[in-house]
């Protein structure tokens, strides 16, 4: 089965008011750019000053490994298990693998709902 890798910081979505604001040296960050928003993942501490919208509380995980694009409904599968316990999420993903972001106060929930349905989460 797979392995979840919990994220040790807290995180923040939020909306820059432009790509000039966010800092290219951050450790860890997801940047989205279309033609109607630029949206930001990073570090709550790294979060840009002057977003235009933002919400902080979101703890995230990933899949551990690099996901081959053939493999099919891993993310669907996930999200349908938190579904069904009632914990909404926010999905992310890189060239490797995913990340799945939950509101703080559901992450113990949501990764007790995946490992009894057989996922291996760490620490």
């Amino acid at each position: 089965m797979l392995k979840l890798k919990t994220l040790p910081w807290a995180l923040t979505v939020c909306k820059p008011a432009s790509a000039e604001q966010i800092d290219p040296a951050m450790d860890f960050y997801f940047l989205g750019r279309t033609d109607e928003e630029i949206s930001l993942v990073c570090r709550t501490e790294d979060t840009p000053e002057g977003t235009l919208a933002r919400e902080d509380g979101w703890r995230g995980f990933r899949i551990e490994g690099t996901l081959d694009f053939s493999l099919v409904g891993i993310l669907s599968k996930i999200s349908a298990v938190l579904a069904e316990n009632g914990i909404g999420i926010f999905a992310v993903s890189t060239f490797n693998t995913d990340y799945i972001l939950v509101k703080a106060e559901n992450l113990d929930r949501a990764l007790a709902a995946l490992a009894a349905a057989g996922y291996v989460a760490e620490g």
